[in-house]
């Protein structure tokens, strides 16, 4: 080893003795301390084994409402047998007397913060210098999950080990309090379809959504609507993977039918003059959206999840949207039904990583056409896997009857040409049923059947 390498292994790692015992005084001095010292830290952030227990003593008081001060921590230490091992009693009673006071905990606690997370970046870049020293994986594969683990570092500071339960129900209470406030009970992303958000309470985090059909049904028209509706109504950040069409053609479909205009007389540029100044003044509300589209061919599921990752990281996307899965390229696998199956476990997993609601587009194989009868989409018409069913925590059908009726030359009123179902398949936490809904096909354009309503805030959708 070199001289420099063996410096390097030698180094002491980041902390700050002074800060952690600054933030642990706090805490036996002042109970509001504890509160703002939680915000920050799990034990985990301290350098100190001695301090990691002294934390964690504490936080076995505060879960069990009792006083936290250099007597309790002390009684708590010694019925745990880790007194001397937290530094004896001397040790705890000085850490109180170094602390004048605890009016900067929540500065301090930042510091601890800080050092801790140098620490965790020192072990994922030796870990990933190892790893590629190895090089027991392809190069790629290494490199993404060198990406994810900086990620996860970026992205959540410091995850906390186990909660207790009763924090866990606590949390939870909370959370059902803070619905039942609301007067649109929506908990997650929301669609803006109506029948649909009441259905689901919107697209919940971590979850994938699968939306299927047959070429020509709607599905593009329906995920951009649906990504419209978060992004414009509820300021939603989404992005959008578009593997099929290009970043101009997508835009031009939103803005089509954000104006209503007849997305025809555009691409031939017969556009009358009161519709041309209806489309522009529609482009620059569109403008203002936080919606971010890839417009990049045959992407993989590495590159997806970096660049979601990215995204994620400077814009905070709250959904992201794939169109569609099957145009994912996946790895070279004995059959196209594994690589389908590795795709979708890679979405889910992906939904779970970056805490956000997944859509992804999917075709339906041609048993529906060759069904005799009712054309409605089963969940055995899913295409090429059965993992996509067991993936996914919803699966959704867009049908509409007029594709069909259209091929037996049946007379239609203009109702029934623009007659639209979405069939909910499988909802894991929630009823299925099937959602009406309009679709203005010359607009490319999915409305509710239902007259439009504002939630609390007044935003209509």
């Amino acid at each position: 080893m070199v001289p420099e390498q063996e410096a390097t292994y030698l180094r002491v790692p980041p902390h700050a003795d002074e800060a952690e015992i600054s933030v642990l005084g706090a805490m036996m001095l002042d109970k509001e301390a504890v509160s703002k010292a939680l915000q920050h830290l799990d034990h985990t952030a301290f350098y100190k084994d001695a301090h990691q227990l002294i934390f964690r003593a504490m936080m076995a008081l505060f879960e069990e409402g009792e006083p936290i001060d250099q007597v309790s921590v002390i009684d708590r230490l010694k019925r745990a047998k880790q007194l001397d091992k937290a530094g004896g009693a001397y040790y705890i009673t000085g850490l109180v007397e170094a602390t004048p006071s605890s009016a900067n905990v929540e500065y301090y606690a930042k510091i601890v913060l800080e050092k801790a997370i140098l620490r965790k970046l020192i072990i994922s870049a030796t870990e990933i210098q190892s790893e590629a020293y190895e090089a027991k994986e392809a190069a790629f594969d290494i490199l993404d999950a060198a990406e994810q683990r900086i990620f996860a570092l970026s992205e959540s500071r410091l995850k906390a080990g186990f909660k207790s339960f009763s924090s866990v129900l606590t949390q939870t209470f909370e959370h059902i309090d803070s619905i039942h406030q609301k007067k649109f009970h929506t908990t997650g992303v929301p669609t803006g379809i109506i029948e649909l958000d009441d259905l689901t309470s919107g697209f919940q985090n971590s979850d994938l959504v699968i939306l299927a059909g047959r070429p020509s049904m709607g599905k593009t028209a329906l995920a951009l609507s649906i990504a419209r509706n978060s992004a414009v109504d509820y300021n939603v950040p989404v992005g959008i993977f578009s593997l099929e069409m290009a970043d101009y053609q997508l835009a031009m479909r939103l803005l089509c039918a954000e104006a209503k205009v007849d997305s025809h007389l555009v691409r031939t540029g017969k556009l009358p003059q009161d519709q041309w100044r209806r489309l522009s003044e529609q482009t620059g509300r569109l403008a203002k959206a936080p919606i971010y589209i890839d417009d990049s061919p045959a992407l993989s599921m590495m590159e997806i999840r970096a660049k979601a990752r990215r995204l994620k990281a400077e814009h905070n996307i709250q959904m992201v949207v794939v169109d569609y899965l099957q145009l994912i390229k996946g790895h070279k696998a004995e059959s196209r039904q594994q690589e389908i199956t590795e795709i979708s476990r890679s979405l889910k997993a992906l939904a779970k990583e970056l805490s956000i609601p997944v859509l992804a587009l999917s075709q339906l194989s041609r048993a529906v056409e060759n069904r005799a009868g009712d054309h409605r989409p089963q969940l055995s018409d899913l295409r090429e896997s059965g993992a996509i069913e067991q993936d996914a925590d919803v699966v959704m059908f867009i049908y509409r009857p007029v594709v069909y009726k259209r091929r037996t030359e049946e007379e239609m009123t203009l109702e029934d040409e623009r007659k639209a179902e979405i069939i909910v398949a499988k909802q894991r936490n929630g009823p299925t049923d099937t959602v009406h809904l309009v679709f203005i096909d010359k607009y490319a354009r999915f409305e509710n059947l239902a007259p439009r309503r504002e939630d609390m805030t007044g935003v209509p959708f």
